[in-house]
């Protein structure tokens, strides 16, 4: 396509991460966008175990089993001109790591809070990366339907404890059983919650002086004029809106709705599609930035996942386009080897179906099919470009755990299994340095859980798992490798890429190493 035709196709991308406390009702709004995109006939919900019903953007099993989100999914649709790529994270907390790559691949971030319950750590935790990053971002404030905190209780804590301006967008006309509707400054009516009570129409228009006509029978209510007074209040006292200050992260457009009952949220995507960005430019590990206007293709790989068709058994490598467009069958390099690759099993994605496609431009999500080549970080890139995006960011685990097949006979299925959820970031994977036994290490306890059912379920390997509880993984510089220095309080290991390193049982044991070894230095990843 020539450069016009490019640009038109970058701008009119949104590609943007749903990030949440668990339970706050994030996969349940991503279902309704999916909804108003065309892209399903049906809004599910997570926890659909007695209708069968699940949501779309948790296919993995022990998601359905368990009601929550441990993997990123990735959703398309088109609405209103606009091509938009949703990214669905794990709100849980054992799976961040998950989600910090995935917040590398997107433009801007819609933050969904839970209005009885405010702003909860992981939501906060998930925050700070986002403002590290200077990516927009949009609050949709949930549960409008059932009884929660005061709004203006929910902007205050918003400011105080994330730092950030906020701008409500709308305000609502009381809540729970009382929710009449959200009063609209942004496009400057009243939406109603239960039309059908009144005329049947959803929309009132505002007058100029800001309110529904005198004989509407809303506008003798007490709720409805509770709310007009807030309204001026803010406009009076709080922030006034600013476009520019939304693009650099330090002020975010608050909606309230219910996604249950799907109330306000087309209001919010039609705002946040014409507020949030398109494609911005991509850092690379020198530094510069990859226009996303560059004729040439690039992109990176934020996640590999094994299995999401459990009757092929395939691997999907996930990219970030940063600039160029795919065709399908072009011949790209990947950075890390300098190996000619060429991409013609591509696919995009609509929750659990997918489909191969021919063409895609920087800011699309594509699914690259993997016999092994990839990794996560990898660099693809078309001609002589010649570029490595930015790292993407490592943890270093919390938990380990020694780890075996139950059955001897089944080695290869054990083997496979661990080299593919390691390589998809599901967990780490060290080996002992004297005897080669392998441990995995985890963030979090559920990351061992899910490792454990998908080893049985997706490999046919029943693994035996000895806890080595908490310890403290600090590497060394190969030079300063001596095998003396192992001890049952640091285990001397080595990681997936041959690195040295040592699990400490406690800080103590980590200060008594450094004392007696002090010109070792002890490095983490982050």
């Amino acid at each position: 396509m020539d450069k016009q035709e490019l640009k038109k196709e970058v701008d009119s991308r949104r590609t943007f991460a749903i990030i949440s406390h668990p339970d706050a009702g994030k996969t349940t709004i991503t279902e309704q966008l999916l909804l108003f995109g065309g892209a399903i006939r049906q809004a599910g919900t997570v926890k659909g175990k007695k209708t069968g019903n699940f949501a779309k953007s948790d296919w993995m099993e022990i998601e359905k089993q368990r009601g929550i989100s441990v993997t990123s999914s990735v959703m398309q649709f088109d609405y209103d001109g606009k091509r938009v790529n949703i990214l669905d994270t794990p709100g849980h907390e054992d799976f961040s790591e998950d989600t910090y790559r995935t917040l590398m691949a997107v433009d801007s971030a819609v933050m969904v809070i839970d209005s009885a319950k405010g702003i909860e750590a992981q939501t906060k935790k998930l925050f700070k990366v986002v403002k590290q990053r200077g990516i927009p971002i949009f609050t949709f404030i949930n549960k409008m339907d059932r009884d929660g905190r005061e709004p203006l209780d929910l902007l205050e804590e918003l400011e105080d404890l994330l730092d950030i301006e906020s701008y409500p967008m709308n305000w609502p006309i009381g809540m729970g059983r009382g929710l009449e509707g959200i009063y609209d400054i942004h496009n400057e009516r009243v939406e109603l919650a239960h039309p059908e009570n009144y005329d049947g129409k959803r929309f009132l228009t505002l007058d100029k002086s800001g309110n529904i006509a005198d004989e509407h029978p809303l506008k003798q209510n007490s709720i409805y004029q509770q709310a007009v007074e807030d309204v001026e209040l803010l406009q009076e006292a709080g922030d006034d809106f600013d476009l520019e200050k939304v693009e650099e992260g330090n002020q975010t457009p608050v909606f309230f709705g219910s996604a249950l009952t799907n109330f306000g949220v087309q209001t919010f995507l039609e705002a946040f599609l014409e507020y949030a960005p398109a494609p911005q430019a991509h850092k690379t590990q020198d530094d510069k930035k990859v226009d996303p206007y560059e004729e040439e293709f690039s992109g990176f790989v934020f996640k590999i996942q094994a299995n999401m068709n459990p009757a092929h058994r395939d691997r999907i490598a996930f990219l970030r386009i940063c600039s160029g467009t795919f065709t399908r069958g072009m011949e790209v390099t990947l950075e890390r080897t300098a190996k000619k690759m060429k991409l013609s099993n591509v696919t995009q994605f609509m929750a659990d179906a997918r489909q191969n496609i021919q063409e895609a431009v920087a800011g699309d999500i594509i699914g690259i099919y993997d016999t092994g080549n990839y990794q996560v970080g990898d660099t693809l890139y078309e001609g002589k470009l010649g570029i490595a995006y930015e790292e993407l960011p490592s943890f270093t685990p919390e938990l380990f755990m020694q780890v075996n097949a139950k059955n001897v006979m089944k080695q290869k299925s054990f083997y496979k299994g661990i080299q593919q959820l390691v390589q998809e970031g599901a967990i780490q994977l060290y080996q002992t340095y004297l005897t080669d036994d392998y441990i995995i290490g985890a963030v979090g306890q559920l990351q061992f859980e899910v490792f454990q059912y998908r080893m049985k379920n997706e490999y046919n390997s029943e693994v035996v798992m000895k806890p080595l509880g908490h310890k403290i993984a600090r590497w060394i510089d190969p030079k300063d490798l001596d095998k003396n220095m192992h001890s049952s309080r640091n285990i001397l290991a080595k990681d997936r890429f041959g690195q040295p390193l040592f699990l400490f049982e406690n800080e103590f044991a980590m200060r008594w190493f450094a004392d007696k070894y002090p010109n070792v230095e002890l490095k983490s990843l982050l």
